[in-house]
């Protein structure tokens, strides 16, 4: 399974393979034809009280990266997705976490990339 992460704001190509939206919130100005996804799974981001507490500070990002990794270990709706995203992943050889964050060092796709591939 190879595992990529992109910017929703970067312009999408056929080596994405399967595209998947890992946001909870729709991308600010992006279309759905210049998102071109194949799924939006919203139960894989973190949880809106997780994100407000984050805000991306790079400084909390080794304390998100664990509180996130609980929350996808954690409730059934966001184990389901990450069962949903996985069983995608399996069926593709290449797959694509779309994010809209700005900082592509500060984000939880690049924490979600590293907990599928455990």
């Amino acid at each position: 399974m190879t595992l990529r992460i992109k910017r929703a704001y970067e312009a999408a190509s056929a080596s994405d393979g399967c595209r998947v939206l890992v946001d909870r919130l729709w991308p600010r100005g992006v279309s759905k034809e210049h998102a071109a996804l194949d799924e939006w799974l919203k139960d894989v981001a973190p949880s809106p009280a997780l994100r407000t507490w984050w805000k991306h500070d790079p400084k909390r990002m080794d304390e998100f990266a664990l509180r996130y990794r609980a929350e996808l270990d954690g409730n059934a709706p966001t184990q389901a997705a990450v069962q949903e995203l996985r069983a995608l992943a399996a069926g593709s050889q290449v797959t694509t976490l779309i994010y809209g964050a700005k900082d592509p060092r500060v984000n939880h796709a690049r924490v979600l990339a590293e907990y599928l591939k455990e």
